[in-house]
C-alpha cells in the first residue's frame, strides 16, 4: 500500500504540475494581451471566459474525457484548457492595475517596451498557481475515482480510494493511505498559497 501511495502521489503530482503549467502559460498570455490592450478583443475574450467559468471545470473535464478516452495525457489536456480562463482573469486584473501606475507610465514615456512592463503584473501568479495545483489534485483524484482518470496498472490515489470501498470494514488502512495523502497535499499547498498571499499584502 505504501509503495502504491508513493507511486500514485507521483502520478497525481505529474498531472497537477502539467495542468497548472498549461493553464498558467496560456492564461498569462491571454490575460496580459486582453488587459494591456483592452478594446473589443478584451470584451470578446472575457465574455467567452465568463461562459467557461460559469460551468464547473470538473463537469466539463468529465465530458471531454468521455468523448475521448481516459488517461493521464487526456486529463492534463482537459484540465489544462479549463484552467486557462481563471489564470487569464487573474493576470488581466493585475495588468489593468499595473498599467495605470506612475512608474509604468513613466517607463512607457521613456520608451520601455510592452514585454518589459508586463512582468510587473505577475506577482499574484504564484498564489493562483498554488490554488490551481490544489484544484488539479482534487480533479484528478475525483476523475480517477470515477474510472475516467488514470487507468490501471498505473497507480492513482483516486483509483486506490475506489478500490478500497470493498474493504472499508475489513482493511480500512487501504483507504486511509491515499485519503490522508490527498488531505495532506491539499492542506500543504493551501498553507503555501496563504503564505504567498500574506507576503503580497
Amino acid at each position: 500500500i505504501l509503495s502504491r501511495v508513493m507511486a500514485g502521489s507521483g502520478s497525481t503530482f505529474f498531472v497537477a504540475v502539467c495542468t497548472v503549467l498549461i493553464g498558467c502559460v496560456f492564461g498569462t498570455i491571454v490575460g496580459a494581451l486582453t488587459g494591456y490592450f483592452g478594446g473589443f478583443f478584451d470584451n470578446l475574450i472575457m465574455r467567452f471566459n465568463d461562459i467557461l467559468l460559469s460551468f464547473p471545470s470538473i463537469l466539463l473535464a468529465l465530458i471531454f474525457i468521455s468523448l475521448t478516452k481516459p488517461g493521464s495525457y487526456n486529463i492534463i489536456l482537459a484540465l489544462g484548457i479549463l484552467f486557462i480562463p481563471s489564470f487569464a482573469r487573474i493576470v488581466r486584473s493585475e495588468v489593468i492595475r499595473c498599467r495605470e501606475l506612475d512608474f509604468v507610465k513613466s517607463a512607457r514615456i521613456l520608451g520601455a517596451g510592452h514585454i518589459r512592463i508586463l512582468p510587473n503584473a505577475a506577482v499574484s501568479l504564484l498564489t493562483a498557481a498554488a490554488i490551481g495545483f490544489n484544484n488539479a489534485v482534487l480533479a484528478e483524484a475525483s476523475m480517477s475515482y470515477l474510472g475516467l482518470g488514470i487507468q490501471p496498472p498505473e497507480p492513482s490515489l483516486g483509483r486506490m480510494l475506489y478500490e478500497a470501498q470493498s474493504y472499508l470494514f475489513n482493511a480500512p488502512w487501504y483507504a486511509i493511505g491515499p485519503g490522508v495523502t490527498i488531505i495532506l497535499i491539499i492542506l500543504g499547498f493551501s498553507m503555501v498559497s496563504e503564505g504567498l498571499r500574506s507576503m503580497q499584502q
